[in-house]
């Protein structure tokens, strides 16, 4: 397991994820659902956790480069929002790889709320740059 740490993605530090382990086979985070990043309703903002698992995502495909790529950048982007997140709860992320070719991976990326219900389901493409 790799050491990694949002502190080294400028957005992903200022919404405060924390990066709980990150491999090449999977990275997860958590963040505290901050009244900053809701809606007017006290629920987490759509792309709040688009950020959220975009930031894993290319966590993950950096981690699982191919020998002699210089970088990754997303490609597309997909969410299904599935439930809400209040604030002041903490919210959980799991990405995990569904390809990890030559020229593209793509990554499956869980947001789960604090009780375990769903909140979003992210599927994202990542370039690997030569």
């Amino acid at each position: 397991m790799s050491s990694i740490s949002a502190d080294l993605i400028p957005f992903a530090k200022t919404m405060g994820v924390e990066i709980t382990e990150a491999s090449p086979e999977r990275v997860s985070a958590r963040l505290l659902v901050r009244s900053d990043l809701c809606t007017a309703g006290g629920t987490l903002h759509g792309g709040a956790a688009m950020a959220l698992a975009d930031t894993l995502g290319a966590i993950g495909a950096y981690l699982a480069l191919p020998q002699g790529a210089k970088g990754t950048t997303t490609l597309e982007s997909k969410t299904n929002f599935l439930g809400a997140a209040k604030a002041d709860t903490t919210i959980t992320a799991e990405t995990t790889p569904m390809h990890k070719g030559r020229t593209t991976s793509v990554w499956q990326t869980k947001i789960t709320s604090e009780d375990g219900k769903p909140v979003a389901l992210v599927i994202q493409t990542q370039l690997v740059l030569s």
